[in-house]
């Protein structure tokens, strides 16, 4: 049997993950690591942590699986290069751009020392491993499996079925027609610039009108087969000055939108200036309109294929509200999405292909929980608060330990009921961009003021973001008009209308909450905490909003604690340890 190492390497989201006889045993983000958000180039932090994790070393990986393949689609790249468009490799092809001046060997051999691997490097087709990441870690035996993406090897969009391990790619999608280039574009004109800031435009969308529907409606020509092309004359992408780059592991792109978008939709809005109601119109545009030919896609592909299972992957199944319209809008009976369905999860997707190449995937593998990075034991905590004490002292803060699980999480339960913010640092990380109780920050979602002071004491985020519940599994029937697992916080259901009045904090303007199923075996602390607070308060939901302050989530009790002592949190739970500012009950 193998120890095979996946990685998303040289795009935003870069990642790790590892796979030892055919199950997943590790998994975790460079930009936890590097702390710097979507960190783009080598993984080489997260490699190291996933391998020490399992006490292993680069010398015990058998393969390393990366999910990009420049190889593959030339036919379609060498047909579009000599139409009338050009540089589209230079402007895209960012694994062949990093590879010119190093191969895979020279940066592990850079990070690691030479002669440290020995193994063999295979390179899968980018949506192969997105179809991969998400139907292979699914708990369906077959689903349809469809992955929506700006773009990678030159495809965007890419669907087929799944049968347990076999992955049968049905059809595809190919540059310059791209739903995710849409979003992006869209997400640029309204002034959002920076990498991945499309969930921004998600969350502006309620407070829209659909006023420029029929405008941005243009944008997208949808065919009754269930593809789309993009209006070329509103983009400017395909013409290959639209460079993506990383700097320092920031990634960068530039806009993907032409001037002709502004005889049709007006100037683009200035980044950081007023958000207009002609903003926010455009906004709720943007998302019906991407709605729509989600739909048209994914309906048609279940008309062809009669398959009621649907696993999605791609940077576009982050689109949440999206999302939990499925069961609404399509036939599908059932739905899973993974925790990291954007290119970070293409590290997995790589590795199960390899690991079926080389017949040794787990067919009864299935991912339905996401906490798969670094752990950090109550001693290693202990002596970080050792060493902090006389700045805890300092703070006026109290530090304590406490021995059962049960006091832990009753006493949590509590402050937070009294309207505190804690931070809860728990057990592994958690693989994907959400924190999903062992890196969050957790308050009272009945408090009608809570967004407000989050947003001071923490956050400092746009206002019009929302905040996400976290509900006990068998509570969601009671509370959303939806039910369905959603573990990863992966779906946007509609809160019943009786109950948005008993949780305004985690009550979006349009009545909806991204919410997150907690069950009792997925994680057994975050469970009890909140029915904890269920016990004290009637309300089997917790706000759980992600554990940093405009970095990537915490990782480490070191980064946890700074960010408890840089702002106004009221107490930090590590582990079984306790620390509390005196003023904060």
């Amino acid at each position: 049997m193998s120890v095979i190492l996946g990685l998303n390497a040289f795009h935003g989201d870069s990642s790790t993950c590892l796979i030892v006889d055919g199950n997943l045993v590790a998994a975790a983000e460079e930009e936890r690591f590097r702390r710097i958000k979507h960190w783009a180039g080598f993984p080489s932090e997260s490699i190291s942590s996933c391998l020490s994790e399992n006490n292993l070393t680069l010398k015990d990986v058998d393969v390393i699986a990366i999910n990009s393949n420049p190889k593959a689609n030339l036919r379609q790249k060498l047909g579009f290069s000599l139409s009338s468009f050009s540089g589209v490799n230079e402007a895209f092809d960012r694994l062949k751009a990093a590879r010119e001046s190093k191969s895979i060997e020279d940066f592990l051999a850079e990070s690691f020392g030479e002669g440290q691997f020995s193994g063999e490097i295979k390179h899968i087709e980018h949506h192969h491993a997105h179809l991969a990441s998400a139907h292979c870690v699914s708990p369906y035996d077959e689903s349809i499996t469809i992955s929506v993406d700006g773009l990678g090897d030159f495809v965007s969009t890419a669907w087929g079925v799944g049968r347990k391990s076999d992955i049968d790619i049905k059809g595809r999608i190919f540059f310059p027609h791209s739903l995710g280039i849409f979003y992006e574009a869209m997400t640029h004109y309204l002034g959002f610039k920076h990498y991945g800031d499309e969930y921004k435009v998600m969350g502006l969308a309620p407070l829209g009108k659909p006023t420029y529907v029929s405008e941005v409606g243009e944008l997208i020509n949808l065919q009754s087969n269930g593809g789309f092309e993009l209006n070329l004359d509103y983009f400017a992408h395909q013409n290959g000055t639209i460079k993506h780059t990383w700097e320092g592991g920031v990634p960068v792109s530039g806009d993907c939108f032409g001037s002709a978008m502004s005889e049709l939709l007006g100037p683009p809005r200035i980044e950081r200036s007023e958000l207009t109601q002609r903003h926010m119109d455009i906004a709720y545009s943007v998302q019906q309109v991407y709605e729509d030919a989600f739909f048209n896609l994914i309906n048609a592909v279940h008309d062809r294929y009669k398959v009621d299972q649907l696993t999605l992957s791609g940077g576009c199944a982050m689109n949440s509200v999206a999302n939990g319209k499925i069961y609404r809008r399509s036939p599908f009976k059932q739905v899973y999405i993974a925790p990291s369905a954007g290119d970070a999860g293409g590290a997995i997707g790589a590795a199960f292909v390899a690991a079926k190449e080389l017949n040794e995937t787990n067919d009864n593998f299935h991912m339905d929980h996401a906490y798969w990075g670094p752990s950090f034991d109550n001693n290693h905590i202990e002596k970080l608060l050792t060493s902090k004490k006389s700045e805890l002292v300092s703070e006026a803060c109290e530090i304590k330990w406490v021995e059962s699980e049960d006091e832990i999480c009753a006493h949590t339960a509590e402050l937070i009921s009294k309207g505190l913010v804690i931070g809860w640092f728990q057990g592994r990380m958690e693989w994907g961009p959400r924190s999903l109780g062992n890196r969050s920050i957790l308050c009272d979602p009945r408090r009608d003021n809570m967004k407000d002071i989050l947003n001071l004491k923490i956050k400092r985020r746009e206002s019009f973001r929302p905040f996400a519940p976290a509900i006990l599994r068998e509570e969601v029937k009671d509370w959303f008009e939806e039910e369905d697992d959603v573990p990863f916080m992966m779906q946007v259901f509609q809160i019943k209308p009786k109950k948005r009045v008993e949780i305004p904090a985690v009550t979006h303007l349009d009545g909806s909450g991204r919410l997150q199923t907690v069950t009792r075996a997925s994680n057994p602390r975050y469970y009890k905490l909140i029915s904890s607070f269920n016990e004290i308060t009637g309300v089997p939901i917790l706000l759980n909003t992600s554990f940093n302050e405009n970095e990537p989530v915490v990782c480490r009790p070191d980064e946890a604690l700074n960010t408890f002592l840089r702002t106004k949190m009221d107490v930090l739970v590590l582990g079984n340890w306790v620390v509390t500012r005196n003023n904060a009950e």
